[in-house]
């Protein structure tokens, strides 16, 4: 019984191993392909800033030119900064609150469906790229993205160090100190 329960254990180790290497690639392809369609959804807004403007003002939003620009600006510059990972937390937050004010304002029908109609929730236009930016703000931008190169370049050994450890090895690590201060203490 207690080889099988070894042997679960390993092969539940190797698969979360494998699923560990996988989110790095995972969250590039994630940014790159949303960060793209969020650049590219701001590039149509900044050509077509008078119909913006005009919604927004339909919207009753203050300065609706300006709104136009600004918001226009920010998932343009947004989407660029998603799919390089560049400054990706900060970014992610930015899009998050444009993107849950899109739903409040915008699609206010489709948030307060959120239980009795799911369906119509998750299709509104700003659902796709809340999820993708909520993702990046809660598991950043992973290892290949612009982030880890400027830490590698800037940072301390220790921080180079963080950022070449898995998360798994990191617990481990953590595990085998604390394990060491027990026996040391008593």
């Amino acid at each position: 019984m207690s080889k099988l329960i070894l042997k679960v254990r390993q092969w539940h180790g190797q698969f979360f191993d494998l699923v560990s290497y996988l989110q790095s690639p995972f969250l590039l392809l994630v940014r790159l392909y949303w960060g793209w369609q969020l650049a590219q959804s701001g590039w149509g807004k900044l050509h077509h800033l008078s119909n913006v403007g005009e919604y927004f003002a339909a919207l009753g939003l203050p300065m609706p030119a300006q709104m136009a620009v600004f918001i226009a600006c920010v998932e343009f510059f947004g989407g660029i900064f998603l799919a390089l990972g560049l400054v990706s937390r900060i970014t992610a937050l930015v899009l998050t609150v444009n993107l849950s004010m899109a739903y409040i304002i915008g699609d206010r029908e489709a948030l307060l469906s959120f239980f009795s109609d799911p369906d119509k929730f998750t299709a509104a236009a700003p659902f796709a790229f809340l999820i993708v930016a909520l993702i990046v703000l809660i598991f950043g931008a992973g290892r290949i993205s612009a982030d880890t190169a400027i830490a590698f370049l800037f940072s301390s050994a220790r921080v180079k160090q963080a950022n070449s450890v898995s998360v798994r090895d990191s617990w481990h690590q953590n595990d085998v100190v604390d394990r060491r201060r027990e026996l040391e203490q008593g």
